[in-house]
């Protein structure tokens, strides 16, 4: 590393003092007594010295004195314009504390409105909910109206009137139970924004309390006060301090949210008692025209029975009398069949006449002539029976027919008249009466 450059040194300059010729205190004593007359003053001098501190012991007693005057006047008006600002001060916290009040019992107001409406716009759920448990019993009526129908025998399972109101009902009852549940989440919804409002709403409430109290208690202030410090540092504003434009927007937005969701509810409710009266009159009105087409049907089917009764006996007694003209016609063949038997008996022996005696005489004309026509007449009374024994036969078929078919009305009579019909009174009389059960 390198050394560092050497300066070289050089004798310091003397100091000359010059004492100005003028103030120099004069001396007859010569040189040798200089050093005694340099350091004292002259008279003038010391008088003008003695001078100079009057005046300045003057001015300064005149400045303190103008000092106590300002002190005086500043603590006289310090004190009168703190008394002015602490009163305006108060003033102004007293008119927060209106407007605090204000806003207070107008949120409070809003809030017992909005629970009411809430509780209000509960029950009217609650009426859905037991409308909509109530529609149980008429889908439960329907489907087994249904299936009972469906057990008719052949010939009268048909789609009637009947079947066609009870799928109808059984749509309606449907259609009512959907919308009833729409109506159910959508009052669900609105309840729970009914209560986020009020939260909203009380969380405000709350805030305008606790500031009511602080405030109220800074108008208790005085210089007397016991409970009063310095707090430097609360001069300033705080960064996410509000305006009295937006505070007072705040709470008006809080009240106005309130009151839409109020009419929300108030027009929710008001859905709700539409949807359940008509909902119930849609079912009553169903209702009665499918218990019309039962009545109507069950008629129908008396009626039909009734005819095939009627018939039948008229069968029974057609049966009877195609028996006995059967019974009647056999009685007749077999007669016929012994007068037959005779003449042929005859013709018969009489062939046996010897040589000449074998004539063809009036006799034998007579009894070929008779065999003839009994023979004729046993083949059309033998037809003829075979008819009688058709037509009992049809009869029989057509017996047994109606029979089934009067069974079959039967069984239907027992299925929409018994089963249905008497199923049927379980049916709850009015849906908006059942909503409120």
């Amino acid at each position: 590393e390198p050394h560092p450059p050497v300066v070289p040194s050089c004798p310091l300059p003397s100091k000359i003092c010059d004492v100005v010729r003028s103030e120099r205190p004069r001396s007859c004593c010569g040189m040798a007594m200089a050093g005694f007359r340099t350091a004292k003053y002259q008279l003038p001098e010391w008088h003008r010295r003695n001078a100079g501190v009057y005046y300045k012991a003057y001015s300064a007693g005149e400045q303190a004195e103008r000092g106590r005057a300002d002190a005086k006047h500043l603590m006289k008006h310090a004190a009168a314009s703190a008394q002015r600002a602490q009163n305006y001060s108060k003033s102004t916290l007293g008119q927060r504390l209106q407007d605090i009040s204000f806003w207070r019992t107008e949120l409070q107001k809003e809030i017992m409105e909005l629970d009411a409406e809430t509780n209000l716009l509960a029950a009217q759920k609650l009426r859905l909910e037991r409308a909509l448990d109530a529609t149980e019993v008429p889908y439960a009526v329907v489907i087994d109206n249904l299936e009972c129908r469906e057990r008719r025998q052949p010939p009268d399972l048909v789609i009637d009137e009947v079947e066609r109101q009870l799928l109808k009902e059984a749509d309606l009852i449907r259609d009512i139970r959907d919308l009833l549940k729409r109506t159910i989440i959508q009052a669900t919804t609105q309840i729970r924004s009914n209560r986020i409002q009020k939260e909203n709403c009380e969380l405000d409430w709350s805030d305008k309390v606790e500031t009511y109290h602080i405030d109220d208690k800074c108008v208790g202030y005085c210089t007397d006060s016991t409970n009063v410090q310095f707090h430097p540092s609360s001069v300033k504003f705080e960064e996410n301090a509000s305006t009295p434009k937006s505070w007072a927007q705040f709470s008006h937005d809080n009240i106005s949210r309130a009151e839409q969701e109020k009419l929300a509810s108030v027009q929710l409710r008001s859905l709700i008692n539409n949807i359940i009266h008509d909902a119930s009159e849609d079912l009553r009105m169903q209702r009665a025209a499918t218990n019309e087409a039962f009545d109507s049907h069950c008629r129908e089917l008396d009626d039909a029975k009734f005819r095939m009764e009627k018939h039948l006996e008229q069968i029974l007694k057609d049966i009877g009398e195609e028996e006995a003209n059967i019974v009647n016609l056999k009685k007749a063949i077999r007669d016929k069949e012994a007068h037959l038997k005779v003449a042929q008996t005859r013709l018969y022996d009489r062939s046996f006449r010897p040589n000449v005696e074998l004539c063809r005489d009036e006799p034998q004309f007579r009894l070929v002539s008779e065999v003839e026509e009994l023979t004729v007449f046993l083949e059309a009374l033998k037809r003829k029976l075979m008819e009688s024994e058709q037509n009992l036969k049809n009869l029989e078929e057509t017996r047994m027919k109606l029979e089934k078919e009067i069974a079959v009305k039967a069984n239907s009579i027992f299925i929409d008249r018994q089963k249905c019909m008497g199923y049927r009174i379980r049916y709850p009389v009015d849906l908006e009466v059942a909503s409120y059960k």
